[in-house]
């Protein structure tokens, strides 16, 4: 498909639709783009948005969870809803954030809030986020979701310069199963991957 000047590529395993790596933007000119949007963690548009993800993720979660807000950006509201109600965030992000030893580490949730379409490399980024999960932890994720392929050309999400992968459900799907990961679609453009257990954790699963 050819929009605007730009190839996008089909995968006909996992149906995600991506632009093909010489049409990806730079580091530099991504860094640029990320300056101009305006995600403030003091309005309340913005936090009703974000609480899309928040909300079902807060009803998993044990008391006291330690967590890892996976491309925070500059201004990390979603870090600081869920240190609200009593969990513990660090934050990372290669532009904003970019202390890579919490990368070390590993979490009992990560999130990423209109992150993955900014993948330049997503089965690199889905396996690093596998590993950054305890066995049992739950993976958060916020994108909107593809739409038709006859609306593809309008859609609004395919206009900005850094979204350079779309993900339909299925491709989240399939993502899970290669990672043995269990998946819900709680809400629209929501997706919650949890990890196995450790054999020896009888926790209940959360609903």
């Amino acid at each position: 498909m050819h929009v605007d000047g730009r190839d996008y590529w089909r995968c006909d395993a996992c149906e995600a639709t991506f632009v093909p790596p010489a049409q990806r933007p730079t580091v530099a000119d991504e860094r640029a783009e990320y300056l101009l949007h305006r995600n403030d963690p003091d309005d309340p548009g913005y936090l009703r948005f974000l609480a899309r993800l928040a909300e079902p993720l807060l009803q998993r979660l044990p008391p006291a969870a330690e967590g890892l807000d996976y491309g925070c950006g500059p201004g990390p509201a979603l870090a600081a809803v869920l240190r609200a109600a009593g969990h513990r965030v660090a934050l990372y992000d290669p532009f904003f954030a970019s202390d890579a030893a919490v990368l070390d580490r590993r979490y009992d949730f990560v999130t990423c809030t209109e992150v993955v379409e900014h993948f330049h490399d997503p089965a690199g980024e889905f396996a690093r986020l596998d590993a950054l999960l305890r066995p049992g932890g739950w993976l958060g994720l916020l994108t909107c979701f593809q739409t038709e392929d006859a609306r593809f050309a309008g859609w609004h999400y395919r206009r900005d310069p850094t979204h350079v992968v779309f993900y339909r459900e299925a491709t989240f799907r399939l993502l899970a199963r290669r990672f043995g990961w269990h998946c819900e679609v709680p809400g629209k453009d929501v997706v919650l991957m949890r990890k196995p257990p450790a054999a020896h954790d009888c926790r209940p699963r959360a609903p």
